[in-house]
């Protein structure tokens, strides 16, 4: 559906789509630099500007668990300027744990599914394993602690997945972003994340950080040596990241089907497609209701393991 935007002639949209942008268009990220969605989001706007012959400038706004970045997204004016770059955290499991001032599904506009992502679980020098076999006997013995891009983050809920899976207590310890948690994993304060590949995977190249097992259904190709979870022992375990492109509710139609023809032909340009593979993701071609449906589904998915958790939020 997205690919056949893509071929769109666009010179028969009305003046206004024709005209757009005629300004800069702010990329509103809910998470600190430096974490998997502001490495997804950075590459993919740098791709959508030729699209879009314009500039876009990625704005991290994170904190309140990515609540603050849907806030501005979806109080801005729906005139295309101001657009948002959601995954699962803020678009499907925050409504289940918070009193939110939007919801996503009815404050924002989906226009197209970016990327899905497998994570990978890695465990830093507090905690010297070498395999998930080692990890688990360490976790059945005392509780560990994990850290992730903030409350019900993708890296939060993939790791609640993962003790409900094994059976096993964890202790969570938030950030605003995944950045400061690998900092801290890093530093030896926290035992162990869940966490999008771009964000750690040079520093399981130079060996400062352990990857134990990745969470999708296959192998990750820079990570050929990295057993998926299953493998490793965790039988029907899989998890990963999804990053899509919304906007306030009520773009005018023409700026959405030109937001979706451009991202569409993002997502098939083959050094985009280069980029996103080392960056963990797999393009994506649902756009428009077909986006929208996907959400649905997976907000009905992750409130099922956010019950079973009984998560309080401190």
């Amino acid at each position: 559906m997205a690919l056949g935007l893509a071929a769109m002639s666009l010179s028969g949209l009305p003046a206004f789509a024709q005209d757009y942008p005629s300004k800069p268009i702010s990329l509103v990220v809910s998470y600190a630099a430096g974490g998997g969605t502001d490495a997804i989001a950075r590459v993919f706007a740098a791709r959508l500007e030729k699209a879009l012959n314009g500039r876009v400038i990625v704005e991290n706004r994170p904190g309140a668990a990515a609540n603050i970045g849907t806030e501005v997204a979806a109080a801005a004016d729906p005139d295309g300027y101001t657009l948002l770059i959601g995954n699962q955290g803020p678009m499907v499991v925050n409504p289940h744990i918070f009193n939110l001032k939007y919801d996503p599904a009815e404050a924002l506009d989906p226009i197209a599914m970016i990327a899905d992502a497998s994570l990978v679980v890695v465990v830093g020098p507090r905690l010297p394993v070498k395999s998930m076999g080692e990890f688990m006997e360490k976790a059945k013995a005392g509780e560990l602690v994990y850290g992730s891009a903030g409350n019900a983050s993708a890296s939060h809920v993939a790791t609640l997945l993962l003790g409900q899976s094994a059976d096993i207590k964890l202790k969570h310890v938030p950030y605003k972003g995944a950045g400061p948690a690998v900092n801290d994993l890093v530093g030896g304060h926290i035992d162990f994340m869940v966490t999008t590949i771009p964000s750690v995977i040079g520093l399981v190249g130079d060996g400062t950080l352990t990857a134990l097992a990745v969470t999708g259904k296959d192998r990750f190709p820079a990570l050929p040596d990295v057993p998926t979870a299953s493998e490793a022992g965790v039988t029907g375990y899989t998890a990963s990241a999804w990053y899509g492109l919304l906007g306030p509710k009520g773009l005018p139609e023409d700026v959405r089907t030109k937001l979706a023809a451009a991202t569409a032909e993002t997502l098939a340009d083959p050094d985009f497609i280069a980029k996103l593979s080392n960056d963990g993701g797999v393009p994506s071609d649902l756009s428009g209701q077909g986006f929208a449906d996907f959400m649905a589904a997976e907000r009905a998915r992750w409130g099922e393991v956010v019950k079973a958790a009984d998560i309080k939020v401190e």
